[in-house]
């Protein structure tokens, strides 16, 4: 789709939320392109620093607290409470202090003590770019309770190509801490330069350096440098406006992680057992026990440079994928969730359009049509050597339901070009079965920064496979071309181009639809309003795609979409779409049990959406749409709050409902209901749940999961998943289905040790 397409507008809106009051004089602000690196503090005759989240030793006490500005809800304006943010370093260590004064302790949001969560909190945060390449960042976040996240960033925060240009998924070794103080709160990290990749050249290091502090209620936020909102929704966690910082006699130390697991427990699958191996069919259920080693081993050999090895992995711990109700001709997406495939994850990225069409998507490897498939093990190996990113990725599955077993292996290189923002780099993936069945795809790509804000991108992937006769590189080939404006303030836009082949078949990557070309666009205004205004942003804007089938030139789909986005100081926002589609439909398919016959078909519907402040006691959205879809007509209501009853629970349900009625077919109702429970007695232990009913398979599914984390890569993990079936009719046909589609209970443990 065009640039302001779905996960756009997510981005447009999360941005709004914290964007406002830009001054006329800050367009010309060049952020931290332009700015002189600075030398950071040497621990080294200061004393050392106990970890304990308390601002007090005397080491602190001898550095200056880095200038902090507003930068929402009112940029530039005067800061409502007191920040101080140190920063200092050693040989192995960089630490980072913050002393957050509040004038109302009471009102300090601390609403979770999980890993990786986020219910509202205050929070605070540095950004490193480690590399120095104003491209790729990782983050690390505290809040009140000591509760650690933290997430890489690529694109420079940019949403390229419709990718999402953060993952915060990814894990690291670190440390961090918060305690209480009579006038706020104080936290410190204590991140290991090991964990930091980034170039050595022998003598002085530079990197990219951003920290700031939240505070919820107030949708505030302190931040060095210098940064103005205008640079989009991520624009306090852009590398590019990093502040630069030097390093002086650092070293990455070279540890080797080494970590075993031991999973046990059982599955339980319901078996029909049928005549004449019984005098009447019925069911059984059949055990499946499950006793099992793995490692995972991690090394360093160099500051640029990571080694992962991994044998019999297991993934019993990720939490459950979302329930989704499709309402498309096309397969549904889910993201990638397991850890191992997480580290470094933007290197081997190579998106083709949309939010979803990309040449490797690691959910290819280890499972198959929604099953499990045991991997024996594999290798990653990713680095740097000067502007060159090269990432390798191979490994090994066992056989499934009669297919062979595979090996999957991806090579990504991506070099600098130009400037700090323009690369070149190229792909090849390999699916081999044990049978020597090959499917094999290759790309180049191109992003360039032509001037200014413009951005020109290129990319172009062909497949190889034993099934396609033809191999003509147009019709086993995309191609991918847009032009784009990357500014928030002012006019913004974009032009897409993109041609899929029939016989484009990526089995190691995702794509959605095949065979058609796509003429793209959008356009945007944006301003924002004084500090005197309860708005904070006001933006109009829309979007256009085009696509037509290669085969004889005729459109396949439409869609005309302008939007209103408002966004208010107190951190909520609101969104407005029109929205026309076309659609020409050659062969019937159905939503839920909805035929939908060949066609041609316009329908328009109006959608809209309200966000409730996140740093509101009671949070989340509620989104309708209501309007003609195909030859019939569909409302929908999207309810998904979120309420912490204490610091330690949290509930977010959430409701989507659907009605359609279409002539000559009966009126259906769908429904997709979803209840999260989040409990977390301390940043040790944990519990997390998540029911879901889907109508349109009468299911009930759970997926329950306990974690005990003794300490940084000490963990113990029991997962319970179940799934009901609601209508145990099956459709008159004895027997009756069992109450349980199939059950699993497992226990993992894992113990990392270091080298």
């Amino acid at each position: 789709m065009a640039r302001l397409s779905i996960g756009r507008l997510a981005a447009l809106g999360m941005w709004a939320a914290l964007a406002v009051g830009v001054p006329a004089q800050a367009a010309a602000q060049s952020g931290g392109r332009d700015k002189p690196s600075v030398p950071l503090t040497r621990l080294e005759g200061h004393g050392h620093i106990h970890l304990d989240g308390l601002v007090d030793e005397p080491a602190w006490a001898d550095i200056e607290p880095v200038p902090v500005v507003m930068y929402s809800p009112i940029y530039g304006g005067e800061a409502t409470e007191r920040t101080e943010i140190r920063i200092a370093y050693d040989d192995r260590y960089l630490y980072v202090s913050g002393r957050m004064f509040d004038s109302d302790p009471s009102g300090i949001r601390a609403n979770s003590y999980t890993r990786d969560g986020f219910s509202g909190d205050d929070q605070f945060s540095i950004v490193i770019d480690s590399y120095n390449d104003h491209e790729t960042a990782v983050a690390f976040v505290v809040n009140p309770n000591g509760a650690r996240s933290d997430r890489t960033v690529w694109s420079d925060a940019e949403f390229t190509a419709g990718t999402r240009p953060f993952n915060s998924d990814w894990n690291a070794h670190w440390d961090g801490l918060a305690q209480p103080m009579a006038e706020g709160w104080s936290a410190e990290m204590r991140i290991p330069f090991s964990t930091l990749g980034f170039q050595n050249t022998g003598g002085d290091v530079t990197m990219g350096l951003i920290v700031y502090r939240s505070i919820s209620r107030k949708n505030e936020r302190h931040v060095y440098p210098d940064i103005s909102p205008e640079y989009g929704f991520f624009g306090f966690g852009k590398p590019s406006l990093a502040q630069r910082v030097t390093f002086t006699k650092v070293d990455r130390t070279k540890p080797v992680y080494v970590t075993p697991y031991l999973l046990g427990g059982m599955t339980q699958i319901p078996t029909l057992l049928e005549p004449p191996a019984v005098q009447a069919a019925y069911w059984d259920t059949t055990d499946e026990p499950t006793r099992e080693p793995g490692l995972d081993i991690k090394y360093s050999p160099s500051s640029n440079l990571s080694i992962d090895l991994t044998a019999n992995t297991d993934f019993a711990q990720v939490e459950a994928d979302d329930q989704q109700i499709n309402l498309t001709r096309f397969p549904l997406f889910f993201p990638e969730k397991r850890q191992f495939f997480q580290e470094r994850s933007a290197t081997f990225d190579f998106a083709t359009g949309g939010i979803t069409d990309r040449v490797f998507f690691s959910r290819r490897i280890g499972l198959d049509r929604g099953d499990l498939v045991r991997i024996y093990g594999g290798a990653r190996v990713v680095g740097r050597a000067g502007g060159l990113d090269f990432g390798f990725l191979n490994m090994q599955t066992a056989p499934n339901s009669g297919r062979a077993g595979e090996n999957m292996g991806v090579l990504r290189l991506k070099q600098k070009v130009f400037n700090d923002n323009s690369s070149v780099g190229g792909i090849l993936t390999t699916r081999v079965d044990a049978n020597g069945e090959r499917n094999i795809a290759w790309g180049a790509d191109g992003e360039i920064r032509l001037f200014g804000d413009e951005y020109l991108t290129l990319k172009w992937a062909q497949t190889f496979d034993d099934e396609v006769v033809e191999r003509n590189p147009l019709d086993a080939g995309a191609f991918f071309a847009q032009f784009e404006r990357r500014r928030q303030q002012g006019f913004n836009y974009s032009a897409q181009y993109r041609r899929v082949g029939v016989d484009y078949l990526p089995r190691l990557g995702f794509q959605l639809r095949d065979d058609f070309t796509l003429f793209g666009g959008s356009a945007e205004y944006s301003w924002f309003l004084g500090a005197d205004s309860k708005m904070r942003t006001v933006m109009i804007g829309g979007s256009t795609d085009h696509y037509y089938r290669n085969s004889d030139i005729t459109p396949e789909s439409r869609t005309i979409a302008p939007m209103l986005l408002l966004a208010m100081k107190s951190g909520a926002f609101m969104t407005l779409t029109s929205r026309s589609s076309f659609e020409s439909i050659r062969e019937p398919f159905r939503v839920a049990s909805l035929q939908i016959n060949p066609g041609e078909y316009w329908f328009h519907e109006a959608d809209l959406s309200w966000r409730l402040s996140r740093g509101g006691l009671l949070r989340g959205e509620i989104g309708g749409s209501v309007g003609s879809f195909y030859d019939g007509r569909r409302a929908s209501l999207q309810l998904s709050p979120a309420v912490n009853l204490s610091s330690h629970l949290e509930l977010r349900p959430s409701y989507d409902i659907n009605r359609f009625e279409f002539p000559g077919q009966s009126p259906l109702t769908t429904h997709l209901a979803r209840i999260r429970v989040d409990y977390s007695l301390d940043t040790h232990l944990s519990f997390s749940a998540l029911a879901q009913y889907n109508s349109t398979v009468d299911q009930t599914t759970v997926n329950a999961r306990f974690r005990y984390h003794f300490h940084e890569g000490v963990d113990l993990w029991v997962v319970y998943n179940e799934g009901y079936h609601m209508d145990r009719t099956n459709g008159g046909i004895d027997p009756r289905l069992p109450f349980s589609a199939g059950r699993a209970l497992m226990v993992k443990y894992s113990h990392t040790f270091t080298f």
